[in-house]
């Protein structure tokens, strides 16, 4: 199942995506997709559903992150080996863990607004986890059955904030607003059967930047997220983006980055892709 948000910005409805690739209306049967939607009966419902008896949507609307009330935004760090030696940072023995701020979410189409005075605005396609029901101090044989779903994130960066304006705190160049395009859809996991073989990329104007699989990762999706709920409680609707794969603006020599009106699309197989177009601040 593919859950979805349309709408203008602030007055989203609840979809979800039938098997031909249409938009169908969920608002005659809940109000919004938010973290109670995300438990497992609630899905479970959901799942039953034939997606034919639900109204069509006309038209191509705007999409919203796909569910609304994310608790938490937590970012893993250079869990890609070639990400990490591009980025000259040693490979980590343990996931590097940061926080983005929930403002900075964005639906995945939406214009990216840079900061005054931005000088090494970055890309980061990387594979979002959706945690479904509470995990505290979970193994990783446990994980993957407190996940609602997967989705596409783009990790956007202001390098200049991140390294030589954050006192070693990367949140403060990852958190801008708008810095979290999220989305088109929530992919269930009976969609996404191996999330460690997923093919992740990423364009610049069209050319290609970054190409990548899941499988390459450092640490896997069950060791994150029973990783994390070593610190934290894991809830429902909080999201946890994986890391990239090399080919990021900083990597390049010398490095590239991006100005307005450059266009960013990206992707990952199954999971649905994302276009978004840098404006002046």
């Amino acid at each position: 199942m593919k859950l979805l948000r349309y709408g203008p910005k602030g007055q989203e409805k609840p979809g979800l995506l039938d098997a031909e690739g249409n938009i169908r209306d969920l608002s005659g049967l809940l109000d919004d997709i938010t973290p109670r939607t995300l438990a497992p009966a609630a899905l479970a419902v959901l799942q039953a559903i034939d997606p034919t008896r639900l109204p069509k949507v006309d038209g191509s609307p705007r999409l919203g992150v796909p569910w609304n009330g994310t608790p938490k935004y937590i970012a893993i760090g250079l869990n890609y080996h070639d990400h990490a030696v591009e980025s000259g940072m040693p490979v980590p023995a343990e996931p590097v863990m940061f926080p983005k701020w929930t403002s900075c979410l964005a639906g995945p189409d939406d214009d990216i607004v840079p900061p005054e005075g931005f000088s090494r605005l970055d890309w980061e396609v990387e594979l979002g986890i959706v945690i479904g029901s509470r995990a505290r101090k979970v193994t990783a044989d446990e994980a993957l059955a407190h996940v609602a779903g997967f989705c596409v994130a783009n990790d956007v960066s202001e390098r200049s904030w991140q390294l030589e304006k954050s006192g070693g705190q990367w949140g403060k160049g990852k958190g801008f607003d708008g810095f979290g395009p999220v989305g088109p859809w929530l992919v269930t996991p009976d969609e996404v059967p191996d999330p460690q073989n997923l093919d992740l990329w990423l364009d610049v104007n069209g050319e290609r930047m970054q190409t990548g699989n899941s499988r390459l990762m450092i640490f896997s999706c069950a060791e994150i997220v029973a990783r994390c709920s070593q610190v934290m409680t894991l809830e429902p609707g909080d999201l946890i983006i994986t890391g990239t794969p090399p080919g990021v603006g900083m990597g390049f020599k010398p490095p590239r980055f991006l100005k307005v009106g450059d266009v960013v699309e990206l992707g990952i197989a199954g999971l649905g892709r994302q276009r978004q177009r840098i404006v002046a601040p």
